[in-house]
């Protein structure tokens, strides 16, 4: 019996698959993309609207407005899955590695 509650408060408790290396892979991969989420759409917002649709295209300013922001949103979604594709593979990686210990 004693044995029992022994195993049912190990189940109970959070398995440790993280160590220290694995824990700051992880701080600097969302420190990481944090950076490129606040950057990349900011930057295109303002390269495209100026460089692109005013400057090559000839658009008026209120046209460049719209259609810069329309590419800033699509930047926010192409890191945005980027995250998602680097964090699925890191902890794949790390569970397989887990469980072949």
């Amino acid at each position: 019996m004693e044995r029992l509650d022994k195993a049912a408060l190990n189940a109970l408790q959070p398995p440790e698959f993280r160590s220290e290396s694995s824990l700051a892979s992880t701080l600097k991969t969302l420190l990481f993309f944090t950076a490129l989420m606040i950057t990349v759409p900011i930057g295109l917002y303002f390269a495209t609207k100026s460089y692109i649709f005013e400057g090559a295209l000839g658009m008026s300013n209120r046209d460049s407005y719209f259609y810069a922001a329309i590419v800033a949103v699509v930047a926010v979604h192409v890191v945005l899955a980027l995250f998602v594709y680097v964090a699925w593979n890191e902890g794949s990686r790390q569970w397989r590695e887990g469980k072949q210990d």
